[in-house]
């Protein structure tokens, strides 16, 4: 079955939503995006979009760094989204992927300003894109995270995930399952596309806005269970790669990794080599909240039910 996509301003059959080989944005990576999921919650025959309004939020800024139009408000965007969603309704988790970007066919011009923008949104089932059960091994990559004067890490900007891609690459080449990145001072800031956090001594660290990392809206929920529902200090200071290797417990977060604890880094186990407490408790309230099912935060979700 076709899916139904949004594309420059209308709906149209997945086969229809063609884009030229001559766009800008596939040769210099000039677009940014967001991954948004929904989560499908059975005994309410629903899905919830997580956030949604923040991940708008942010694309709109990610948008602006690269001189991008999006046509639309953000409440637009939301409403444009559950139509989407509801017709390409399926009992299962589903990410949701907007991507705005440079589609004129124009070689060699780099003033962005000058340039055409397309917009377009489609969803795709996705299941858990890390093993949140059993926990991950990470190395330390060889690559370096990119820093804000090169292309901003803030920004979800398409061309900057040859880092990512690079990064996670070689982390699987060579037998782990996720990857560290280092910045250019030699501190830890991020997972291949995830945001870090580790504990100690019963508090909670994670790197700064101010390291080069994404301003993960995962991130800003796990910060807010800590403080709020498991009540432990929520301390932001830039990483050194050795007090990894000390943690009580260290795990990952976003969109497609939710809450992953990592259990090995650099070929050293974390701890005892098992899921710790904290990391626990809140991949089990994350996966609650996004289901639907943990009503602290219904704020946070938008209800979308199959179109009669």
């Amino acid at each position: 079955m076709s899916r139904t996509f949004f594309f420059d301003g209308k709906f149209i059959p997945e086969e229809e939503a063609v884009i030229p080989v001559t766009a800008h944005a596939l040769h210099y990576g000039t677009g940014v995006f967001e991954g948004i999921r929904a989560y499908y919650n059975k005994e309410q025959d629903a899905l919830f979009i997580f956030r949604l309004k923040e991940h708008y939020e942010r694309m709109v800024q990610s948008a602006k760094i690269l001189f991008i139009n999006i046509p639309h408000s953000v409440e637009e965007l939301i409403k444009i989204t559950v139509e989407t969603l509801q017709k390409n309704f399926s009992k299962t988790d589903i990410y949701i992927r907007p991507l705005a970007f440079k589609s004129d066919a124009a070689v060699g011009n780099f003033n962005l300003k000058t340039l055409k923008d397309s917009f377009l949104i489609y969803t795709v089932p996705l299941g858990r894109y890390l093993d949140v059960e059993k926990g991950i091994r990470a190395n330390t990559s060889s690559w370096k995270r990119i820093s804000d004067n090169a292309i901003p890490p803030r920004g979800k900007i398409t061309g900057a995930y040859a880092n990512t891609a690079l990064a996670k690459t070689e982390s699987l080449l060579n037998g782990f399952d996720e990857a560290l990145l280092l910045d250019e001072r030699g501190h830890v800031v991020e997972g291949s596309a995830e945001n870090l956090f580790l504990v100690k001594n019963g508090k909670v660290y994670t790197p700064p806005t101010s390291d080069d990392i994404l301003v993960g809206i995962t991130r800003d929920t796990i910060i807010n269970l800590c403080k709020q529902d498991l009540k432990i200090d929520v301390i932001e200071k830039s990483i050194d790669r050795s007090e990894i290797y000390g943690a009580d417990e260290v795990f990952l977060v976003g969109t497609g990794a939710e809450v992953t604890p990592v259990i090995e880094v650099d070929n050293r186990i974390i701890r005892n080599g098992s899921i710790g407490t904290v990391s626990k408790k809140l991949k089990d309230i994350y996966y609650q909240l996004v289901h639907g099912e943990y009503s602290n935060y219904n704020e946070y979700l938008t209800k979308v039910e199959k179109s009669i």
